[in-house]
């Protein structure tokens, strides 16, 4: 998971960004589709069980159902594959590296000496897909460096890691 130097790359002379290494745990992909189902089934239920109990509005409520439900389902079915081709992240022993997206790309680095903690999270729907987050906690506005959607064995390893790694880098992590 570490190694000296990734992260980046040398050429001609100067430091040049790389994508991170390691892709997410591949349970991450149900994970994120279940997550979207989770948002987009509701009010689709919802306006269908009130279209089947309210005649007069059936048309005007089965018509934002389908409006839901079906860009929805294709989302759910196509973006979680999508994103698990492009997320990838990377923890060396100067920084931790996140790139996520595809269109708007987003490069997250976090250098060691600013990290402040270190968590591990797992909801239900983590715990059942036996997956967890690392939460890398520094003083940026931007917020946390999460790395989503990793084993929750190799969470717990990286996250004491981490730990051991920031408490042997000099600096005061704001």
């Amino acid at each position: 998971m570490t190694g000296t130097g990734a992260g980046t790359g040398r050429a001609a002379g100067a430091l040049r960004l790389r994508p991170p290494r390691n892709r997410f745990d591949r349970r991450v992909v149900p994970w994120w589709r279940v997550q979207w189902l989770a948002l987009v089934l509701p009010p689709v239920l919802v306006l269908v069980l009130l279209g089947v109990l309210l005649e007069p509005a059936r048309f005007w409520l089965f018509l934002p159902a389908a409006l839901i439900a079906v860009p929805g389902l294709a989302a759910a079915l196509f973006l979680p594959g999508w994103w698990y081709r492009v997320h990838r992240w990377e923890v060396t022993d100067s920084a931790v590296y996140l790139h996520t997206g595809y269109f708007w790309q987003e490069w997250r680095i976090a250098p060691m000496s600013r990290i402040q903690t270190v968590d591990t999270v797992r909801g239900p729907l983590q715990q059942y897909f036996g997956l967890a987050t690392v939460v890398v906690t520094t003083a940026s506005a931007k917020g946390a460096v999460k790395i989503e959607g990793l084993d929750h064995e190799v969470a717990a390893e990286l996250a004491e890691q981490l730990t051991q790694i920031t408490g042997a880098t000099p600096g005061d992590a704001t």
